[in-house]
Order: structure tokens, then C-alpha cells, then sequence
């Protein structure tokens, strides 16, 4: 059966950067030892638009207990269909798993959580190093009373609809009944020094053990951008706060 001309066209759109995948593939070459800064940024820059292709099977459970979708790199003349990151993310999103690049070598190339896809969807890019979001010392923190503080809700670009989805699955799952969040602003009359958190109606006292709280807060990080700052707190400590996931 012939292709028609737009036929041809969407199986182009869906191919990724021709220059990326060579770049990726050369970046293959480096041992792991000799892999550096530069190495580093030259693949996050370049993976999500190369041309890369599913493994056998699909999907894996990794031992953090997540789903990763496998991806390997290519070789110049392998006939293969493309799996490009960047086509792919909506789906990704909807998902709710990770990516991890060559996991069949033994030693992954690289592995991606939910959380640096959803950064890769909101920011173009899987990590952010600058940002509002502060960095909080522990999962659990104490509001002064005297600390003057902004509540409100998390935007769609902070805190997408899908992202939201997951999460709240995920701390039914781990049993808090009706999961809630908020996002708080410190400092917000001084641009230099204002900082964001997300907070959850979350407290130890809630589990078994406090480290079965911890163990949770650790993991939820799977689900979030590595920049984005949380912590949980009783639910009655701030009025009109928390609204539910």
C-alpha cells in the first residue's frame, strides 16, 4: 500500500533531530568513568529530541518501585521505529511513569523520575537550577506565629492537572484518606530574599512510625522537579489553607 503525501508528513513529525541522535550516540562511546560536567549537560540537552527505541518489555518496575518506560539509543543503520521524548510527552504526563536510557547494558545510561519529565513539559528542560521554591531542612516543619506568610493555591504551571492526578493516587494509595495541598510564599516583600513551598496536610503522628512518614515524604519526591520544596504540616495549623488534591 502507497503513503499518501500528509501520510509521509506525520510519520516525518513524529521522527526526532537527526543531529541530536548522532550526538547521543557518540556520547554513548564515553565510559562511565570519563564522563563529566560537559558530558552531563551535552545529553540533557540533546535526549529528548534524538531518536531513541523502545526495549523489551516496555515497561519495568525499577527497585525505587516506579514504572520506567525502557528507551535504548540507536546504532546508524538499525531499522527501528522512533520513540522521541519530546512527541511523547503528553502521553508521559498521562502515564505517570519515568524513563530510563539503556537499562538492558546492565548499567543504565541514565534514568529520568516522573518529576524531571514534568519539568521537561513546563520548562523545556529536565532540571532547573534557579527558582523560588526554598530548600526546606526537613519533611515536617514548624510556621511561627509571628511569621507572615502568603496561602494560596498552586498555578496549572506549577502544579498541572495531571501532576495532580498522580499524587493524589499515590497518597491514597499510601493512606491519607483525602490528601490536601497548599503553596505558601515567605518572605514575599523582599524579591531578593521570597521563597515558595508546597505543603500537604501530612503529620507522623498520622502513620505507624515517623519513618514511615519520611519514607513517604522521600518518595513523593519522585513525582516533583527536583527544585520544587515540600513538607507537611497539621492540617488545622493554618485556616483556609489546604484545599483538596
Amino acid at each position: 500500500m502507497k503513503k499518501n503525501k500528509e501520510q509521509y508528513q506525520s510519520s516525518a513529525n513524529l521522527l526526532g533531530d537527526l543531529e541530536k541522535t548522532i550526538i547521543i550516540n557518540e556520547l554513548m562511546t564515553i565510559s562511565f568513568a570519563e564522563r563529566d560536567a560537559q558530558w552531563r549537560d551535552s545529553f540533557l540537552s540533546n535526549i529528548a529530541g534524538a531518536n531513541l527505541k523502545l526495549g523489551e518489555p516496555e515497561v519495568i518496575m525499577s527497585n525505587d518501585g516506579f514504572p520506567y518506560i525502557q528507551l535504548q539509543t540507536v546504532s546508524t543503520n538499525e531499522s527501528f521505529q522512533a520513540y522521541v521524548i519530546d512527541n511523547q510527552l503528553d502521553v508521559l504526563m498521562e502515564q505517570g511513569f519515568g524513563i530510563v536510557i539503556n537499562a538492558h547494558l546492565g548499567q543504565p545510561d541514565w534514568a529520568f523520575s516522573y518529576g524531571d519529565l514534568v519539568n521537561l513539559k513546563l520548562n523545556g528542560s529536565f532540571y532547573t537550577d534557579q527558582s523560588t521554591f526554598s530548600t526546606p531542612t526537613s519533611s515536617q516543619q514548624v510556621l511561627g506565629n509571628d511569621e507572615e506568610i502568603l496561602v494560596g493555591q498552586p498555578s496549572e504551571e506549577i502544579f498541572p492537572s495531571y501532576l495532580r492526578k498522580h499524587i493524589k493516587e499515590f497518597l491514597q494509595y499510601s493512606g491519607v484518606k483525602n490528601p490536601k495541598i497548599m503553596l505558601i510564599a515567605r518572605n514575599y516583600t523582599d524579591e531578593d530574599l521570597v521563597s515558595q513551598d508546597l505543603v500537604f496536610n501530612m503529620m507522623p503522628a498520622q502513620f505507624a512510625t515517623e519513618k514511615e512518614f519520611n519514607d513517604l515524604m522521600t518518595t513523593l519526591q519522585w513525582f516533583l522537579p527536583k527544585h520544587y520544596s515540600f513538607f507537611g504540616i497539621d492540617e488545622l495549623s493554618i485556616e483556609n489553607g489546604f484545599q483538596s488534591l
